[in-house]
């Protein structure tokens, strides 16, 4: 897999900036944000210390997405396979979800961003899945960056319950099976106005795709970094969105 460019110090910012070709940026930039809890071990914290660093990341990212005046930015925050973690660092991260939606939500709304929830809302606990149905109706109207959070989140378990209810529709007679192709059944996504990632970053130096946006990533572009999350700074991102560019993107053609 190709890498990012090392990552940059901040007063890489500008120059940075100049380099990127507006014709060529990205419509939709997706981010698995991993290393909080080894970012957490390093700096002789625990692993929830680390979750709560990675809030200045989150907010540098965003900020940046809508400076570019990206339209869609996709942040992969909690996935199913979370739940095998210790029940004190989950119960740690919800808590964090809860009080970033309660201290950042109203900015946001302000910003014009436009909140929207990826996952398995019914398996979240009632509080939180309040909080986050709350953000979504408070700023669905904004016409600015549309953030969009993976949270319960499974790439499989979203393309099987897509299949299920692609099935309910053929057998209701809504849908015939011979007109189930690409377009029809992305309809059936969780949330299928949301354009496919033209980029997909991934921090900590891991390089995977951990059950993330799994129908959606066909022809995404994969940009990985050896940043842990939690220093992720806007110098990372301008970088990542710079090796995109260089990128010769032929979806298949010669």
């Amino acid at each position: 897999m190709i890498r990012a460019v090392p990552a940059q110090p901040e007063s890489a910012v500008a120059e940075l900036e100049a380099a990127l070709r507006g014709d060529l940026m990205p419509q939709h930039v997706a981010v698995i944000m991993d290393g909080n809890g080894r970012w957490g071990k390093l700096h002789g914290m625990e692993r929830l210390e680390g979750h709560h660093e990675a809030i200045k990341a989150v907010r540098a990212t965003v900020t940046a997405a809508q400076d570019l005046k990206l339209p869609f930015l996709t942040l992969y925050c909690f996935s199913t396979e979370n739940l095998n973690r210790p029940a004190d660092e989950i119960h740690g991260l919800f808590e964090l979800f809860m009080a970033v939606l309660d201290s950042q939500t109203e900015e946001l709304h302000e910003r014009q961003v436009r909140i929207i929830f990826n996952g398995r809302m019914d398996w979240l606990p009632d509080e939180l899945a309040r909080k986050f149905h709350a953000a979504v109706e408070l700023t669905k109207h904004n016409t600015g960056l549309t953030l969009n959070l993976c949270v319960m989140y499974s790439g499989r378990m979203e393309m099987m319950d897509a299949i299920r209810s692609a099935a309910d529709a053929i057998a209701s007679g809504e849908l015939a099976s011979r007109d189930l192709d690409e377009e029809s059944f992305r309809r059936f996504l969780y949330q299928p106005e949301v354009p496919d990632p033209d980029l997909i970053i991934r921090t900590s130096g891991e390089q995977r795709i951990s059950n993330f946006l799994l129908w959606q990533l066909a022809y995404s572009e994969l940009v990985f970094t050896e940043v842990l999350w939690p220093d992720f700074s806007r110098a990372d991102f301008l970088a990542a969105l710079l090796t995109y560019q260089q990128r010769n993107r032929r979806f298949g053609a010669v």
